[in-house]
């Protein structure tokens, strides 16, 4: 699988580099066109989600190859040392399958997000609410400055 070109995103401590030609979900997915196909998605967790679950330990489909499927369907889950979080489907059409690697190797998720640690593929068409590197730039922004407002309202409670 060849290395997508990236962008570098920095945010507060958060550091990231972003494939520029990816699709970005709101709740944290991308997506990747596969290459060679008109509509299969390669689909996996931002590393800013990684980084909130933690090291993953596990994770499991209810979901079987060409099995239907929708946008905020919930077809899976993820399981990391800090969070358990329900996989959601980021698009419509036909489940394709999950990332084989991940049952020996769930650790792919975090120490490659971008690349062999996908959690799902699925035919069909991305959900409407996905948007390109620079709309993802700017849900990351919004996300994080509310972190740290929190944070920094904690640190002012007597």
């Amino acid at each position: 699988m060849e290395s997508p070109s990236t962008s570098f995103y920095k945010r507060s401590t958060f550091v990231t580099h972003l494939p520029v030609t990816y699709l970005y979900s709101p709740s944290h997915y991308w997506l990747a066109l596969e290459q060679g196909t008109e509509n299969q998605w390669r689909v996996g967790i931002t590393k800013f989600a990684a980084r909130m679950l933690g090291e993953i330990v596990d994770r499991q489909f209810e979901k079987a190859p060409g099995d239907p499927v929708k946008p905020g369907e919930i077809i899976g889950s993820i399981e990391g040392f800090k969070a358990i979080s329900d996989v959601y489907c980021v698009g419509g059409g036909s489940f394709a399958g999950s990332n084989p690697a991940l049952a020996t190797q769930a650790e792919l998720v975090t120490q490659d997000p971008y690349g062999a640690g996908w959690l799902y593929r699925f035919s069909g068409t991305p959900d409407a609410k996905c948007g390109d590197i620079e709309s993802y730039r700017l849900l990351l922004d919004a996300t994080i400055d509310r972190i740290l407002e929190k944070q920094k309202g904690e640190d002012e409670l007597p």
